[in-house]
């Protein structure tokens, strides 16, 4: 795989990879930005959430598990002083359906964080990961009632 960035002017950048697709890096004001694109490590957050949701989605749906919503959530705190790296990440599974079982979700995560998604085994290895899921139960119309809030520890 390869990825490149390719800078236009003061701290903006656009970044392409092997897909061909395009987006914009920037930085803030304060520290010579335009405040014209994602942070690198807003990338790294987002490649997190979006490997394991892949993930998680289609093993539930591979699990015919009627899901209507789903979304993961990533918080990274930092370090105060740089390089600023992450110092705890807690993700959190939303998960929007019908009869959705808690266990089919409990094990999609375990196999998203355990043997897929390659973002969050390399980021386990050096930063502590809470897991979280909630589970509501769609009951139509836009109205949904929460049915499971859990952490989930790996085995």
């Amino acid at each position: 795989m390869d990825a490149k960035a390719t800078w236009h002017e003061g701290l903006s950048f656009t970044a392409t990879a092997d897909s061909g697709f395009q987006v914009r890096l920037g930085a803030e004001p304060e520290v010579g930005g335009a405040n014209d694109g994602f942070r690198p490590m807003e990338l790294m957050a987002v490649s997190l959430a979006g490997c394991t949701a892949m993930d998680v989605i289609s093993i539930l749906r591979k699990k015919q598990q009627q899901v209507t919503g789903f979304e993961v959530r990533v918080h990274a705190d930092r370090a105060q002083e740089h390089p600023k790296v992450f110092t705890r990440l807690i993700i959190v599974y939303n998960v929007r359906g019908r009869g959705v079982e808690e266990a089919a979700v409990r094990r999609a995560i375990e196999l998203s964080a355990t043997k897929y998604c390659p973002a969050q085994a390399m980021l386990n290895k050096v930063v502590p990961t809470d897991l979280k899921y909630e589970i509501y139960e769609d009951e139509g119309e836009g109205n949904a009632r929460l049915v499971v809030q859990k952490t989930f520890e790996l085995p």
